[in-house]
């Protein structure tokens, strides 16, 4: 067996497809503003087959436009390991977020395919469709959803995108019939890693280069709207208003001010923002924003979910403003697989790489995968912490440690189990 100080993984290679994707929806000098199908998309998937193709890989498209690339093995019919991540980007976004997981993915099968040959169970790498949601809000993970068949027969059909086009019409513009989705989804998925940049701060503060995921938080995404009467700004006394800003205000203070005194890990984020009538003078009728709640322990999260409920209806009732909540998505916290984080865990010592157990504050592709299969992550680390940003960055080096960690453990899963 390949001893420890030997790497499998060429850290330049991967550095290159990493660049070398990024040309497909490159913004300025670092972003990548690469929508689900949209052109730079649809190529960028081109790119990822011919690399699957040029790895020594059996490519396949599925109704929804996810590229898997299989390393076929001895056992046909059994459940096959996969690993992979997603290529769409924020608008915009960077070269590593999802992007690194995918050339990471079809790295580490070319590398197990050179010295090792055939596994026993298949494995697969591959680029799923749009974790971000950066195109169609609440669309995100529709690749993963797909697998599982988490999307609705009317899905596409309702889904309504920030530039007015329709999820279906979106399918239909890149080649692919919205009617066909269900023939997505799959049942012969055994096990399922997932290596990400972290896009938090904690691997770089611990000067670690890899860490391993056991758990993934849990979030609730609202939308919040408060409707009150707009009126004018200087003759509408204080006590006679109904003011949505006002209770907006409150509000938002009120929820990120929850978080953080519950303390580590929950977290809350008000990201996006509405207001009418949105003038100088004229006291708002509406106001309308998103609120982000997390943790990934369960009973915290319903605890922190709660409490936000619980002021936003007092706050409303108090100001006398109607209350409207939106659930958006709203998924549980999940558990790694003990057994895939511990081969994880052996691979890495086994190349003399040191891992951290962490919890991803992020969710991901794997959180949807676990409804049908074990599931484990792998984590680089992020420079400063940065993700959904041009200015994200992960080395060479950590990049080619997390890969080795990926190959090592798929190497323990298909040829030595």
């Amino acid at each position: 067996m390949t001893g420890e100080g030997e790497r499998w993984i060429d850290g330049d290679a991967l550095e290159r497809l990493v660049l070398d994707l990024a040309h497909f929806g490159a913004t300025g000098e670092t972003g990548v503003a690469r929508l689900v199908y949209s052109l730079e998309w649809a190529a960028a998937q081109d790119q990822i087959a011919a690399w699957m193709t040029e790895a020594g890989l059996r490519v396949e498209r599925d109704s929804v436009g996810n590229v898997w690339g299989y390393l076929d093995g001895a056992e046909g019919g059994q459940p096959i390991i996969a690993t992979g991540s997603h290529i769409d980007s924020q608008n915009p976004g960077g070269r590593f977020d999802g992007a690194l997981g995918v050339v990471a993915g079809i790295t580490a099968l070319a590398a197990l395919r050179r010295r090792f040959g055939v596994p026993g169970p298949t494995l697969a790498a591959v680029s799923l469709v749009e974790e971000e949601a950066s195109r169609f809000p609440a669309a995100n993970f529709w690749g993963s959803r797909a697998i599982v068949g988490k999307i609705a027969p009317d899905e596409a059909k309702r889904l309504r995108g920030y530039d007015g086009v329709t999820m279906a019409e979106a399918m239909r513009d890149a080649g692919y019939d919205p009617a066909r989705i269900d023939t997505a989804k799959r049942d012969d998925i055994g096990a399922f890693i997932e290596l990400h940049i972290e896009q938090g701060p904690f691997l770089e503060h611990e000067d670690v280069a890899v860490g391993i995921v056991e758990r993934i938080t849990g979030y609730r995404q609202y939308l919040v709207t408060l409707e009150g009467t707009a009126n004018h700004a200087g003759t509408t006394p204080m006590d006679l208003r109904r003011d949505a800003m006002a209770g907006a205000a409150e509000i938002i203070s009120g929820v990120v001010n929850t978080a953080h005194r519950m303390g580590r890990p929950c977290v809350t984020t008000v990201g996006r923002m509405t207001v009418a009538p949105n003038e100088r003078a004229v006291i708002p009728r509406q106001v309308a924003f998103t609120v982000d709640a997390r943790s990934p322990d369960p009973a915290q999260r319903e605890l922190l979910l709660a409490r936000h409920e619980a002021l936003m209806e007092e706050v409303a009732a108090r100001r006398d403003l109607a209350l409207h909540l939106r659930i958006d998505s709203d998924r549980q916290p999940i558990a790694c697989d003990p057994a895939l984080v511990a081969a994880l865990s052996a691979a890495a010592a086994e190349a003399g790489i040191t891992a951290m157990p962490m919890t991803s504050g992020a969710v991901h592709d794997a959180m949807q995968i676990a409804a049908m299969a074990p599931v484990a992550m792998v984590f680089v680390r992020s420079r400063g912490g940065i993700s959904h940003a041009p200015e994200e960055y992960t080395s060479t080096a950590d990049a080619a440690a997390g890969t080795e960690v990926l190959a090592r453990a798929l190497h323990r899963l298909a040829y030595q189990s």
